[in-house]
């Protein structure tokens, strides 16, 4: 059977698809149209842009109505003749300051945060997150493995340093893990079928949260003269 005689031209077009010839060069100025189907999607400007107006100033109302009527919890003038006992830092510093009383400097200021920091940025685009999928649903022994292993090393890091304040919500986080890894998407509580469609990047940032709201608060409420351990109703 003698095949059908085809003409193969070579010609300049703008358009690859509906051109009659089989090669088309595609030239600098001008493009090749393809067909592709339309995703929804939502336009920057203006809808965006104009949410974003009205949400600031929305809180910008809502703070100078605070702002008028709630006088702002400052102290007396400083005086350096007489250092407050504890010394303590604004409160959204207070959980790196609770962190100085066990770690050096360098560690607790710089080297804790800015991983954390890095982890977060770096995360999303580990192949294991890039389809935002459970961390667990996919590999579950092996990334079980590592799971125990990266916990059992940070637990007893935290133990040695003797750092209970941030081993509780380190613990705590690992059990939410653990059970969200022996969950499932089809499990019957809708809690657990939450825990279970959780990626990497959410465990990590919950935890790097649960840690800086616990250690604000010992830091605030639980920190006495010379940042020793007191009871809230005690006074610093």
């Amino acid at each position: 059977m003698m095949a059908e005689n085809k003409d193969f031209v070579a010609g300049i077009d703008s358009n690859a698809k509906k051109s009659p010839r089989r090669i088309v060069f595609i030239t600098r100025r001008t493009s090749a149209q393809v067909k592709a189907e339309t995703e929804d999607q939502i336009q920057t400007f203006p809808e965006v842009l104009f949410r974003a107006a009205v949400a600031i100033m929305a809180l910008a109302i809502v703070l100078t109505w605070i702002a008028l009527f709630f006088n702002a919890p400052l102290e007396g003038l400083a005086d350096p003749s007489h250092t407050p006992n504890p010394a303590k830092a604004p409160w959204y510093f207070l959980g790196l300051q609770e962190l100085l009383h066990y770690f050096p400097p360098v560690m607790a200021g710089v080297l804790a945060p800015g991983l954390v920091v890095m982890a977060l940025i770096v995360i999303p685009y580990f192949k294991v997150n890039i389809e935002a999928q459970g961390l667990f649903l996919k590999n579950r022994q092996r990334r079980l493995q590592i799971f125990y292993a990266v916990a059992m090393v940070l637990s007893i890091f935290l133990l040695l340093f003797k750092v209970y304040d941030a081993l509780l919500p380190t613990l705590i986080m690992a059990g939410l893990m653990l059970l969200a890894a022996h969950s499932s998407p089809q499990s019957r509580s809708p809690f657990l079928r939450y825990l279970a469609g959780r990626p990497l990047s959410f465990w990590v940032m919950t935890w790097f949260l649960f840690e800086l709201v616990v250690l604000t608060a010992i830091g605030t409420f639980f920190r006495g003269p010379g940042w020793s351990s007191v009871w809230p109703w005690q006074g610093s």
